[in-house]
Parts: C-alpha cells; sequence; structure tokens
C-alpha cells in the first residue's frame, strides 16, 4: 500500500513537469529594427519604378528607360554661353515637336558689324534679321543658331567652333549635316571658323564678305561653298568674291577634284545693279546683298549637302 501511493505521487509529479513545460510563455527574440532608412528605401525603390519607362532586354532583364524631359522650343533669345575665349553671346531656335529621338540639320549663321555685340543695348539685335529667321521657316526642321561675338578675327572663329560644339553635344544634330553662314564681318569670321575646323562643317554660305580662311583644307573636306557678292558692293567690292572663289576652284582642283566636282560644290553670285533695282534695291548694294537669304533655292543648296 505504502509502495502504491510512492508510485502515484511519483507520476502526479511528473504530470505537473509535463504540463509547466508545454504551458509555458516562450522568451521573445530580439531582431535588428530596420528603422526609417529601411522605409525609405522601400519607397524610393517604387517611386523610381513609377517615374522610369521599363523595356526588356535581349537577355530578358528588364532595362529602365528615363523619360524624355521636355524642352522649351522656337525662338529662345539672348543666352551666354561661358566659353574659352569670354563669354558667347547668342539667341537659338528649336523646331516644334523637338525630340531627342531624331537628328537635325544645324546652322550656324553670324551677322554683320551693326547686329555683333557692343554691351547690353546691343542684345538680341540679329533676331528679326532674314539671315536668322530664313532657316527657321524652311520646310525641313532645323537648330539654328546666331551668335553676337566682338570681334571678326581669330578669336570670334574660335568661338564659333566652340559654340558648334556645343550645340552637337547638348542637342539632338545630326553631324553629318552642320553648315555655316555668315553675313559681312560675320563671313570673315565664319569663313576662318570652316577653314580651321572644316571637319566639323558639310556646307558654308558666304554673303557680301571677304575670305580670311585658309583654302586648302576646304577643299581637302569636301566642304560645299556658296559665295554671293553684289557686282557693286560698296564695301568690299565684287573682286574679293571672285578671289574667294578663285582660290577655292584652284585649292579643289589640288586636292584631284575635275570641274564638274568642283561645280557641285563650289557656286559664285555676282548680280549687277539691275538685279538688286528689280527687287527694289537702287543703293547701299552691299547691305542689299541681305537679299540671298529671300532666296530659296541658295537656302537649300546649301542645305542638301551631307558629310
Amino acid at each position: 500500500m505504502k509502495k502504491y501511493f510512492l508510485s502515484l505521487i511519483l507520476c502526479t509529479a511528473l504530470i505537473l513537469l509535463s504540463l509547466a513545460g508545454c504551458s509555458g510563455n516562450s522568451i521573445p527574440v530580439e531582431t535588428e529594427s530596420t528603422g526609417s532608412l529601411g522605409e525609405s528605401s522601400s519607397q524610393e525603390s517604387s517611386s523610381s519604378e513609377a517615374a522610369a519607362i521599363t523595356s526588356t532586354s535581349s537577355t530578358g532583364q528588364a532595362e529602365v528607360q528615363p523619360e524624355e524631359e521636355a524642352v522649351q522650343t522656337g525662338l529662345i533669345a539672348e543666352q551666354i554661353l561661358n566659353g574659352a575665349e569670354g563669354p558667347i553671346h547668342y539667341s537659338y531656335y528649336l523646331p516644334e515637336g523637338y525630340t531627342q529621338s531624331r537628328e537635325y540639320p544645324l546652322m550656324m549663321v553670324m551677322p554683320g558689324y551693326d547686329m555683333m555685340w557692343f554691351g547690353e543695348d546691343s542684345s538680341g539685335s540679329n533676331l528679326n534679321w532674314r539671315g536668322f529667321r530664313c532657316w527657321t521657316e524652311l520646310p525641313e526642321d532645323m537648330i539654328v543658331v546666331s551668335a553676337q561675338l566682338t570681334d571678326w578675327g581669330e578669336t570670334s572663329a574660335r568661338q564659333v567652333i566652340e559654340l558648334t560644339e556645343y550645340f552637337i553635344e547638348h542637342f539632338s544634330v545630326d553631324p553629318d549635316r552642320v553648315y555655316g553662314a555668315g553675313y559681312s564681318a560675320g563671313g570673315e569670321t565664319m569663313s576662318q571658323a570652316v577653314a580651321m575646323r572644316p571637319d566639323l562643317y558639310a556646307a558654308y554660305l558666304h554673303g557680301a564678305s571677304q575670305w580670311d580662311g585658309e583654302f586648302a583644307p576646304i577643299a581637302e573636306n569636301g566642304v560645299a561653298v556658296y559665295i554671293f557678292m553684289a557686282e557693286n558692293d560698296e564695301y568690299y567690292g565684287s573682286e574679293r568674291a571672285r578671289a574667294a572663289y578663285n582660290g577655292l576652284h584652284a585649292a579643289y582642283e589640288d586636292a584631284g577634284w575635275s570641274d564638274e566636282e568642283v561645280d557641285a560644290v563650289l557656286q559664285v553670285e555676282i548680280p549687277d545693279n539691275a538685279y538688286f533695282n528689280e527687287r527694289g534695291i537702287t543703293g547701299n548694294y552691299h547691305g542689299g546683298g541681305n537679299i540671298l537669304f529671300e532666296d530659296e533655292s541658295i537656302l537649300n543648296w546649301i542645305v542638301s549637302h551631307h558629310k
């Protein structure tokens, strides 16, 4: 009997110990808190996915394509580029519907002395000039740039080159269709710029000016040139136009071009007084030479050339 009670007590103790092990509260395990950093990382990930366009690459992995930023189009006036030679004052035109998904021809056009930079009072004096506006009115969309420089020598030529390279780098430009045009003092500048970097320009319109650049680099790089000068230009005289044409023609011949090939890339037009009189210009034939920018056949000849 005594043994029975001892066994009963032992069994009861074992049962109580077993119940205590099963019903006891577990001790919580500490975990490292992600804190606010973990939360913001998640939010940034979801917001960036919402703001981007995804596509699938050939490997099957998703690629994130940034959305194209909205760009102001039309005339963007009186800008300044802080260049190596000093500040460059310029204005430019972007065609409506401009997009980085295609490439556009680029025209760099430099005005004459009266529209150069002489301080704030002269700012924007080139904006209504036909030599600038005419390119914006062609059927084909183009980027058009006009700078107001401070001289017509090597400094201004280097600034034109720097501004050209800036637009090629920062805008959607077709590098095979970069053009130049210069009038009067602007022609002296552009003839040097095109000769310094003939690799940049496909064609150049030289209006009522003298040629200050070299000839050989033009021919060696196949740059097309159209020269326009009034027969009785009061400032330069038509002989400077003929000298430029003859010098360029000889350079093309030295480079191995036939006469037929030269004619395709080199043109000269020297109208007499009657040409201007018929168009209402009876004096100041130098200034009247701006009429060339009304001639779409000349403009289209320039933009028809490619590198």
